[in-house]
C-alpha cells in the first residue's frame, strides 16, 4: 500500500467554543496521510489510475469553511468521514491544527484522527 501525504492544507473557518472563534474565525491547517494503491499509476502516468488528491484538498477546505461546530474534534471527525467516503482510501491519519484566540497563548492546538476500513 502506498501513501499520499498532504501537508499544510489551510482554510479559514468558524469552529470553536469561544465567541471570537464563532464570529471572527481563525485559520485551520490540516495534514493528512492517505493510504491508497497507486501502483497502476506508477506505470500508466494517468490520473484515472490514482487518487486525485485535489478532491481531498477541496473536501478539507470546504468543511473548514462551512462547518459550524464547537469542537475541533468534531471538525476532524467530519473531515475524516468525508475523505473516507472515497473507496480508493483504505486508511487515513489526519491532523487538524488551530491557533485559538486564547489570551497569552501563541501556540496551536491539534487533534489527530485515524480511520481504517
Amino acid at each position: 500500500m502506498n501513501k499520499i501525504i498532504l501537508k499544510g492544507v489551510k482554510a479559514y473557518g468558524y469552529v470553536g467554543l469561544l465567541p471570537e472563534e464563532k464570529t471572527l474565525g481563525q485559520w485551520f491547517e490540516v495534514d493528512a496521510i492517505i493510504w491508497t494503491d497507486f501502483h497502476k499509476a506508477e506505470l500508466s502516468d494517468a490520473i484515472a489510475d490514482t487518487l486525485d488528491y485535489r478532491s481531498c484538498i477541496y473536501k478539507i477546505q470546504h468543511l473548514i469553511q462551512t462547518a459550524k461546530f464547537d469542537l475541533i474534534e468534531r471538525l476532524a471527525g467530519a473531515i475524516a468521514d468525508s475523505l473516507m467516503s472515497d473507496p480508493q482510501i483504505s486508511k487515513l491519519q489526519l491532523t487538524v491544527i488551530k491557533y485559538p484566540p486564547i489570551p497569552n497563548f501563541l501556540g496551536s492546538v491539534a487533534v489527530e484522527v485515524y480511520r481504517e476500513r
